[in-house]
């Protein structure tokens, strides 16, 4: 971690709002120096960036970055406790900073209401002395590594789905990068995020504190961090895992002899897409709804087939044969290769895996349809609950 001077002095209110700080000898005054010091960036002000930024407030941290360009949905709500019901609709950066501010008016934030790129990411990093990485994306994720890596800025990894969580922490010359843990982003479509799959509302909060906790810990210098290790937490039997990571000598970003020396195109290297750049149009044959319903009032014969889950079929369907894209491969066979196929999920990803899948089985006349069934009661049957 970049050193920072700590001879800045606390006024009498700070040591009273930190006085239960003060009395521990692991911290005590000079702990407390070093944490209005320091600088802690969030990439990511969801789930996991909530009870981070609010617990870093609260400890005394004494500048806050935020990077967030993202707008507060209703369904953000049972999770991400820094915002409330009237905030719907709202961009996510100003009521996150108010709400800081709430709670500690002596810390310093930055706001960078923006999308973390590999145009801007080093610019925005570079000052930092530790990211904690919210983010809920693969290209994402593997961006702050690479940036974090070649800055040489102390990385907190956490994530977060349906009843489980993960987190890390990866440290420059002293440990494994989150390449080094996932050497290659999982095919497109396989890892559902939250939007296809849920995550417990609660989940978020156990693996963002923990985040927090790490990243006290960097600053202070104090305790067994996360280094090396990947903290594995399942909700549902109440257990914690712990996995030794290693650092791998072949990395391409913090190995031996390292061959990544700028960032790069991460929606490239791992194939995935947003809504607004969907994968699926430029990787499998696709239609969009508009297309679909077009068929459907002109009467065509189609083979509408849902690769969704069944808990997500009985939330809403559109009648469809319903046949999960992990069990595609064992059962194509109930499929007719000659009718035109039409395939969707819940948002597009894991519906353009399935047509990649059936694809290499023979079929041809198999599309994807963007948006999946989201898109359709978004755009098409706004009577259907959306998820």
């Amino acid at each position: 971690m970049n050193e920072r001077p700590t001879d800045v002095d606390l006024t009498p209110g700070e040591r009273k709002r930190y006085g239960r700080h003060l009395i521990m000898p692991e911290v005590g005054l000079g702990g407390q120096q070093k944490l209005k010091a320091a600088r802690i960036l969030v990439i990511g002000i969801g789930g996991l960036g909530s009870p981070v930024t609010m617990y870093l407030a609260a400890a005394g941290v004494g500048t806050i970055g935020i990077v967030d360009d993202d707008v507060i949905d209703t369904s953000n709500l049972h999770r991400q406790i820094i915002y409330s019901t009237r905030d719907a609709g709202e961009a996510k950066l100003p009521i996150a900073a108010q709400r800081i501010a709430a709670i500690n008016p002596l810390v310093h934030i930055r706001r960078y209401e923006t999308r973390l790129t590999s145009a801007n990411a080093l610019e925005i990093l570079k000052d930092y002395d530790v990211v904690v990485d919210g983010t809920d994306n693969f290209p994402t994720r593997y961006l702050v590594n690479d940036a974090c890596v070649l800055l040489g800025i102390p990385n907190v990894y956490g994530s977060i789905f349906r009843f489980e969580g993960r987190s890390s922490v990866f440290v420059p010359k002293q440990g494994p990068c989150y390449r080094c843990m996932c050497p290659e982003p999982p095919a497109a479509g396989m890892v559902p995020n939250c939007a296809e799959s849920g995550v417990f509302g609660v989940l978020p909060g156990i693996i963002g504190t923990i985040q927090a906790n790490e990243a006290l810990k960097l600053v202070l210098g104090i305790g067994d961090l996360l280094v090396g290790r990947l903290l594995l937490f399942d909700a549902l039997s109440m257990k914690f895992t712990e996995i030794r990571l290693r650092r791998n000598p072949a990395c391409p970003i913090c190995g031996d002899t390292p061959t990544i020396d700028q960032l790069i195109d991460y929606e490239e290297f791992c194939k995935l897409g947003t809504r607004s750049h969907p994968q699926e149009e430029t990787l499998v044959p696709s239609l969009s709804v508009h297309q679909l319903k077009e068929k459907l009032d002109h009467g065509e014969d189609l083979f509408l087939l849902d690769v969704r889950e069944q808990h997500e079929y009985e939330l809403v369907n559109l009648k469809g044969y319903l046949l999960p894209v992990r069990e595609i491969k064992t059962r194509f066979h109930e499929l007719d290769p000659s009718k035109e196929i039409i395939v969707y999920c819940h948002v597009g990803g894991r519906s353009a895996h399935a047509v990649r899948l059936l694809q290499e089985r023979g079929f041809r006349k198999v599309y994807n349809l963007s948006g999946g069934i989201d898109a359709w009661a978004a755009e098409i049957d706004l009577t259907l609950p959306r998820y």
